[in-house]
């Protein structure tokens, strides 16, 4: 037992007394949590080790002693920025609201995302808000998708990687992993063909930019999302030409 563990482990059992029953019951929940089953897997990865691939199970453990609900851009956002920390890495969460990347991990901008439908694929991305599309030129015209494609390219300057946290299963037997998506994959959508969708009868009219591989496969789809959603979305993204980094498994009784 390392000397930081047993001043942690002293710190608690001091403060233990002092708890009410209330808050006993919980310590008592979450660590019933800790006994059960789970196994954490990491593959190649530069942001992952061990110890930040523990700590992040560990943090997702606990929040599900409390909630059925998948993790949250949000609590991701702030966890990985946390266990980062812990191991001693430079970890920052960008300002609230910035429409780029959401954190900056040793000096790398970082878009984060996350993933948790009900009917979630196992070999394919959907991203539901990619990013909004509230400004440029959009109505019905079908050039107008041009500059909606261009938002996108442009907003991708902003970031240098993005990941992506899934839900693959839940409850009770949980199933999450961290993919990467390359940039220079999502940026083949500048060659991608163009439709619009001009008998929706949303207003400005939803399109798509269908992107296939070297040999007519599809490889993504941008779907520019009309009507007063105004955003894009990502659809059908082949995770096979994306890096899966890490996989947490475990049960929550």
């Amino acid at each position: 037992m390392t000397d930081e563990k047993i001043r942690l482990v002293k710190s608690l059992v001091s403060s233990i007394p002092e708890l009410t029953l209330g808050q006993m019951h919980w310590i008592e929940r979450v660590v019933s949590v800790f006994r059960e089953e789970h196994q954490f897997t990491i593959h190649r990865s530069d942001l992952f080790d061990e110890d930040v691939l523990r700590n992040f199970g560990e943090a997702m453990r606990v929040h599900h002693s409390f909630s059925v609900e998948p993790f949250s851009k949000d609590k991701f956002e702030y966890i990985l920025v946390t266990v980062l920390k812990l191991s001693g890495r430079k970890a920052d969460l960008a300002p609230k609201g910035n429409p780029g990347h959401d954190a900056t991990i040793d000096g790398v901008k970082i878009s984060l995302k996350t993933q948790a439908d009900k009917s979630i694929s196992e070999h394919q991305l959907w991203i539901s808000k990619f990013m909004e599309l509230g400004k440029g030129q959009w109505n019905d015209n079908p050039d107008d998708l041009e500059g909606l494609r261009q938002q996108f390219l442009s907003h991708m300057q902003s970031y240098d990687r993005i990941l992506v946290l899934r839900a693959l299963e839940k409850v009770p037997r949980w199933k999450y992993e961290l993919v990467e998506i390359p940039k220079d994959l999502l940026s083949r959508a500048r060659y991608g063909r163009l439709e619009m969708r001009l008998h929706s009868r949303q207003i400005p009219k939803p399109g798509y930019c269908y992107v296939d591989d070297e040999n007519g496969q599809n490889l993504f789809n941008l779907y520019f999302d009309g009507g007063t959603e105004r955003k894009l979305q990502i659809k059908n993204l082949r995770k096979d030409r994306c890096r899966v980094y890490a996989v947490w498994e475990f049960l929550i009784p």
